[in-house]
């Protein structure tokens, strides 16, 4: 039996690796040196990292010395939320109920969240209300993009009440770049993570960006690389990838009006084919890449197994929790009943979908969504 061609409609979980960030980790390959050495070797070694954090320093908008390199996005956040708390003496800690699993994970109690509306973005009102009866000085941490639904939070906005408030704001960019312009100003953030592998780059390699002068306690001590804020030798060659993926974000932006208009077109025929179909947050604000649907009666792993038959990858929500057979916390927060957040799938588009591939993914999922393919489950 041939399988069928390769569809792969889950960028928001990782992205291939991009032709200029392979080339560049292929050089890396050939430099044998520490970047810690003095010697040749190690020079050359240390200059591949230095251009690396001058381009996502430029992608972020900040400096090359504000750019600490890590092992991706879960170890950035862990970074920020442990390592500022300490350094910085905050008091509170708080985050929204839709965060990812690394950055709720550091929270400390059931106090340490804040509630959201019905399409995932956090209510400001009630957290400037919080903010006036907590200890100072508070972080909170509040995501750019949600990597379930797409949808944008108003992290301008929360940065600025919590700085009124004497607090610090962290913002996990990790779905942003390439699909978003943005940068730490604009954002008016204190720090952000990064991931490499989100926008072309490698796996395992990410980056947490702070404003001048913030200060943050390493997660562990070594050999005090990074300027001591992330101990152990770098990872030059996974950090040589994901500089030539920074560079290439640009190039990526220019493609988000084609990839929105697919986005829409793929949301469009499901609500117009499928019966009860639910499209989340779509009233919100959202990436131009990310569709999250429910389809009544038929059950998420089903419909992901079904559409990997027929050679389409999708995902069931956040891929850092694919292995749990448990509901998604994004669409419980948003109020979501348990028998539609069971029945929900994420596609997300990048910059190498085609229409031909969003025909191929409709022609097989439709099918699938109405029953049809397999039975209901």
């Amino acid at each position: 039996m041939t399988r069928p061609q390769l569809i792969y409609l889950d960028h928001n979980a990782t992205t291939p690796l991009s032709p200029e960030a392979k080339a560049a980790m292929s050089a890396a390959f050939e430099v044998p040196g520490n970047p810690s050495s003095i010697h040749r070797a190690g020079r050359a070694a240390r200059a591949l990292v230095e251009d690396a954090r001058e381009a996502v320093a430029a992608l972020a908008g900040a400096k090359p010395a504000d750019v600490v390199f890590t092992a991706g996005g879960t170890e950035a956040n862990a970074l920020a939320l442990r390592g500022l708390v300490r350094a910085m003496g905050c008091r509170a800690a708080l985050c929204s109920m839709v965060e990812h699993p690394s950055v709720i994970a550091n929270m400390t109690d059931v106090e340490s969240f804040l509630a959201v509306d019905a399409n995932g973005v956090v209510d400001v009102a009630a957290l400037q209300q919080r903010l006036k009866n907590m200890p100072s000085p508070v972080l909170v941490s509040v995501m750019l993009a949600n990597n379930e639904t797409g949808a944008l939070q108003p992290v301008a906005e929360i940065a600025r009440l919590v700085h009124e408030a004497g607090g610090y704001v962290h913002c996990d960019a990790v779905q942003a770049p390439g699909r978003l312009s943005f940068s730490l100003a604009s954002l008016g953030v204190d720090a952000l993570t990064l991931s490499a592998h989100k926008f072309g780059g490698p796996k395992g390699v990410g980056a947490l960006v702070m404003r001048a002068g913030l200060k943050v306690t390493p997660l562990f001590e070594g050999g005090g690389q990074e300027k001591s804020r992330r101990s152990g030798t770098e990872n030059v060659i996974g950090i040589a990838g994901f500089g030539a993926a920074a560079k290439t974000v640009p190039q990526r932006l220019s493609a988000v009006a084609k990839i929105a208009s697919l986005r829409d077109g793929i949301e469009a025929r499901i609500v117009q084919s499928v019966p009860g179909a639910v499209i989340h947050a779509k009233s919100a604000a959202r990436l131009p890449n990310t569709i999250c649907v429910s389809v009544p009666g038929v059950a998420s792993q089903t419909q992901v197994i079904q559409l990997d038959l027929a050679g389409v990858c999708v995902s069931t929500g956040s891929a850092c929790s694919s292995g749990k057979i448990s509901l998604s916390h994004v669409l419980k927060a948003m109020g979501v009943a348990d028998e539609l957040t069971a029945t929900a799938i994420r596609v997300s588009l990048g910059v190498e979908t085609t229409e031909a591939d969003a025909n191929a993914f409709l022609e097989s999922y439709i099918p699938i969504a109405l029953g049809q393919a397999g039975g209901n489950a």
